[in-house]
């Protein structure tokens, strides 16, 4: 308790310039967090959809059926049913007009594919940014109220007679504690960012992957009708 009292009192006596900075950085640390557990709630649900409609994809069912089945879950689809749309709907399309030759309905199909798939990517990448600059500047920022924290500590000293360790001692420990919030701050930020990083990378990856693999299945059947 008085440890918890202790450390009240060094917030309270901080000056304003190193409450701003500690309000910073709770504040950066609290919406990082935020950001990170629906990060994660987000990519997760992406690996779990795509990995149950890549199941029905491969499990031979018609395409026109998928396609219809994907439509009727447009608001809650995953990144790969949005893909297989966009290709498939584009396929139609294109080869409902007759006119148009086959490497153009390929063509098209690709393009709308890679469009979604950049879109997907945008929307798995959301708010990654902010963590990574949060990982960046919450250590400076956190020096930034150490520095002035100590600066304030040498300029009592100077109004002070005897100066001993018990009347720099509450200054210097209210400046380093600006540089500890700001590491609690930063590290799980830059562990959450650079995870998730990798965890939408992969995503993409398998992505790119599928849409390869169905252009192929689209390639087929458009030159078998040729």
């Amino acid at each position: 308790m008085a440890e918890s009292m202790s450390l009240w009192a060094l917030v309270g006596n901080a000056s304003w310039i190193v409450l701003l900075v500690l309000l910073l950085l709770v504040a950066a640390s609290v919406v990082s967090w935020m950001i990170i557990f629906q990060r994660g709630i987000l990519l997760r649900n992406a690996q779990q959809t795509m990995i149950e409609f890549e199941d029905r994809f491969w499990s031979g069912m018609d395409l026109i059926l998928l396609y219809k089945e994907v439509q009727q879950n447009e608001q809650s689809g995953s990144g790969v049913e949005h893909i297989f749309k966009a290709g498939f709907a584009e396929f139609t399309r294109l080869r409902n007009q007759g006119t148009v030759d086959p490497d153009a309905v390929m063509e098209g199909a690709q393009r709308a594919m890679r469009v979604a798939i950049s879109r997907e990517q945008e929307r798995l990448e959301g708010n990654l940014p902010f963590l990574a600059s949060v990982g960046s500047t919450c250590p400076y920022l956190g020096l930034f109220g150490t520095v002035v924290g100590i600066m304030n500590s040498f300029r009592g000293l100077a109004v002070v007679q005897q100066p001993t360790l018990a009347s720099v001692a509450p200054g210097i420990a209210e400046a380093l504690l600006t540089t500890a919030v700001g590491l609690v701050a930063a590290i799980p930020a830059v562990v959450a960012y650079n995870r998730y990083a990798s965890r939408v990378e992969a995503l993409v990856s398998n992505y790119e992957i599928f849409a390869d693999e169905f252009s192929s299945i689209l390639h087929r059947k458009v030159y078998s009708r040729t």
